[in-house]
């Protein structure tokens, strides 16, 4: 079933018109609540496990880092094999792993090292399946609809962060972490039936040896000027990104002395600034180009890391959150789109893992130092530095520009066949 004839293409809500496109992001949505609910418990167990910087900072990082080490290979995977099947397969591994913490955390038998070990399992089902499930956007909706059903996957995301830090901190203060990842557990299952439902209609994939799959991929992206900006400014910003993540929970509970309550309402407020943003940024994006939107992002970011280094009560660092959100979401979804829109269709789910793997890389490559650089100097000197670094990526407006709106541009890629179609059963 396609989207109906009379709707208005590029309105923001458009994609919502497609069947495949609302039942996958609105399981996407629990199921990414779900995993705000862990991230927190996750992180906030850490905390209590350790008083270790760094460690605290590596569980903020454990869905990023396979994404480094392994994203390559889940493009080149999502490129030979049919991408449902691909996330069935991922979204089934993280249930599992999911209920083996729960069961672990109930028991009390987690300490700092198997609470890193299996949160980075969680991450490579992540990876996995970040890139079959970023590829299949295009099989959800029609071509001219792709950046509006981006933002709203965006929207899903932050929709997420605002309401599963919340959810996560007071099942901390009413009960315990195991319930935390149970229910996380559980929330994989709606996406695995939509899925197991969902037909696309896509040809199969001429599939190739996985090496080489990903040499095409690798060779596409180096030789494209428009991607290979893309990525620069995807791992730049990925590194700043990472020193307000990274060193969140440590600011609640060293700076500000707060509780998970508190550490859940600052998230909130980061996601809040998200979807606020997302809402609008594809129009500015059309108005204004990627450059400003990417530009006035970074410096959002930036002010928000310098803000919350300052901070001494909660109503300034959920103040500094949502101004961080704000730029996170800008940026992110700007540098996502102009990527989509610059890769053939064919090699997109290697386009897309290698793009992750620089942008979430950085992310990874930031927590370690920043977290390092916070166990040294301390919380404030590690995110003013930060916020100079990404201050100091505005330079890359005159080095590497965002492409603009027709450069690289894929406009000759087949739209896909029954890319909206549902199983009636």
């Amino acid at each position: 079933m396609t989207a109906p004839a009379e709707r208005r293409a590029g309105s923001a809500l458009a994609p919502f018109q497609y069947p495949a496109f609302r039942s996958i992001w609105t399981a996407n949505l629990f199921s990414n609540i779900g995993s705000m609910i862990q991230s927190v418990a996750a992180a906030w167990l850490m905390t209590d496990l350790t008083q270790s910087h760094v460690l605290v900072a590596l569980i903020q990082a454990s869905a990023t880092i396979p994404i480094l080490l392994l994203g390559v290979l889940a493009g080149a995977i999502a490129d030979n094999f049919d991408r449902r099947r691909v996330m069935l397969l991922a979204q089934t591994g993280m249930l599992l792993v999911s209920a083996v913490l729960a069961a672990l955390a109930y028991a009390g038998w987690i300490n700092p090292y198997v609470l890193l070990a299996l949160t980075l399992m969680v991450g490579m089902g992540t990876a996995l399946n970040g890139p079959a499930w970023q590829a299949s956007v295009r099989l959800q909706v029609g071509r001219e609809d792709l950046p509006q059903a981006i933002s709203l996957n965006s929207i899903s995301f932050n929709l997420a962060r605002s309401v599963g830090p919340a959810l996560g901190g007071m099942l901390l203060s009413i009960w315990s972490v195991s319930l935390a990842f149970a229910l996380n557990a559980i929330s994989y299952i709606g996406m695995i039936v939509v899925l197991m439902r969902w037909k696309p209609g896509a040809p199969p994939p001429q599939r190739q040896p996985i090496l080489a799959s990903i040499r095409v991929g690798v060779v596409f992206c180096w030789s494209s000027a428009p991607i290979r900006k893309v990525l620069l400014r995807g791992l730049c910003f990925g590194l700043g990104v990472a020193g307000f993540q990274a060193l969140m929970p440590t600011v609640v509970r060293g700076m500000l002395h707060g509780t998970e309550i508190d550490y859940g309402l600052m998230l909130g407020a980061f996601g809040i600034g998200s979807i606020v943003t997302a809402l609008w940024v594809s129009k500015a994006r059309r108005r204004f180009g990627s450059e400003n939107v990417v530009t006035v992002a970074t410096i959002a970011f930036a002010l928000a890391l310098l803000s919350i280094s300052a901070a001494q009560n909660l109503p300034h660092a959920m103040a500094s959150a949502f101004l961080g959100g704000a730029g996170f979401v800008s940026a992110m979804t700007s540098l996502n789109v102009a990527m989509q829109l610059r890769s053939p269709e064919a090699i997109l789910g290697r386009c897309l893992s290698i793009y992750q793997a620089v942008t979430f890389g950085g992310m990874a490559f930031g927590a370690w130092l920043w977290g390092s650089l916070a166990d040294m100097a301390g919380q404030p000197f590690a995110l003013r530095t930060a916020a100079a670094w990404t201050a100091a990526t505005l330079a890359l407006r005159i080095l590497a520009p965002m492409p603009t709106r027709e450069e690289g541009r894929i406009d000759s890629v087949e739209e896909p066949q029954g890319h909206a179609k549902l199983a009636s059963n």
